[in-house]
């Protein structure tokens, strides 16, 4: 249905000070601290995670050498979805505006509203990262204690127990990423990058990265995660996020969660003969997802 005069009556009245309600702030592009972006030229998309070799083994003398086979661990793969949405506006009322252009000022609402469920697709992927109806290319949930592996082990990336955000979680988590292997139980470099939080978290977030010494304690010691910079970017905040106490590591471990833009957002209108409507309309493809699990580590927090 097009938006017509009598929807925007006191926009038509002489002397009306302001309109307000479509010029809110809004947040930036928070899924870009999180996800890798790459382009995509197909309808769906699939990334294999490769197994490499294990451990070479000593050749004695006289014998022959082993030869070992990579092979594929699990696929991901990713299904673009189209998000689209449009509105109209009938003749008369674009003729009756006295003030502003309201295509102008709904041309806004359309592409916050586009952006709105881009964040939000984006952190739900965070958001069920615990949740058992959601699992991923090696049959497990995004955050788990028991990733599988070719070797028979498995990768852990999140506490045993879930636990709020302070020095002792933080620091336990380093160190369980540096224990990591790959799938043959090769030890792998993995390090944090950046702290990804809620707002609720915002100001312990702070603490524990900002300050020179040890928070909440009498004693002088330093603040061994700032000296140490071991998580070198920081933290950032995601408004999308929908648990106050969780709260997930970015890591250097390469095609961890994947952003594919299929087509990117395009906008586009044109006039009803019959009727006069003006017609706007904006449409994106694209898709939100996991290809190596240890690009994030994650905690649900203790409750």
């Amino acid at each position: 249905m097009a938006i017509s005069r009598a929807q925007l009556l006191k926009e038509l009245l002489p002397g009306l000070n302001a309109l307000f309600g479509l010029e809110y702030a809004q947040y930036g592009e928070e899924h870009q601290q999180i996800f890798e972006q790459e382009t995509s030229e197909r309808s769906f998309e699939e990334e294999a995670k490769l197994s490499g070799f294990s451990a070479a083994p000593v050749k004695q003398e006289g014998e022959a050498i082993t030869f070992d086979n990579a092979q594929e661990a699990f696929a991901a793969r990713y299904n673009h979805e189209t998000i689209a949405m449009g509105f109209s506006i009938t003749e008369e009322a674009m003729e009756d505006n006295l003030y502003d252009s309201l295509s102008a000022r709904y041309t806004k609402a359309l592409a916050r509203a586009m952006a709105y469920t881009k964040q939000t697709k984006a952190a739900n992927i965070l958001n069920n990262a615990f949740n058992t109806d959601f699992t991923y290319g090696d049959g497990v949930t995004l955050c788990n204690t028991a990733h599988p592996l070719v070797s028979g082990g498995t990768n852990s990336n999140r506490p045993t127990v879930g636990s709020d955000l302070n020095e002792t979680s933080l620091e336990a988590s380093v160190i369980q990423i540096s224990n990591w292997t790959d799938e043959r139980g090769l030890l792998i470099a993995a390090k944090p990058r950046k702290l990804i939080i809620p707002a609720d978290l915002q100001f312990v977030a702070t603490r524990l990265l900002q300050t020179e010494n040890r928070v909440a304690t009498a004693d002088n010691d330093i603040n061994a995660i700032r000296t140490m910079g071991v998580i070198p970017e920081g933290y950032s905040i995601n408004h999308y996020l929908t648990d106050t106490n969780a709260w997930f590591l970015t890591t250097d471990i390469p095609n961890g969660l994947k952003h594919f833009v299929r087509t990117p957002m395009t906008t586009s209108m044109d006039g009803d003969f019959d009727t006069g409507n003006v017609r706007y309309k904006a449409r994106e493809r694209y898709s939100f997802g996991v290809s190596d699990p240890l690009g994030i580590f994650g905690s649900p927090g203790s409750s």
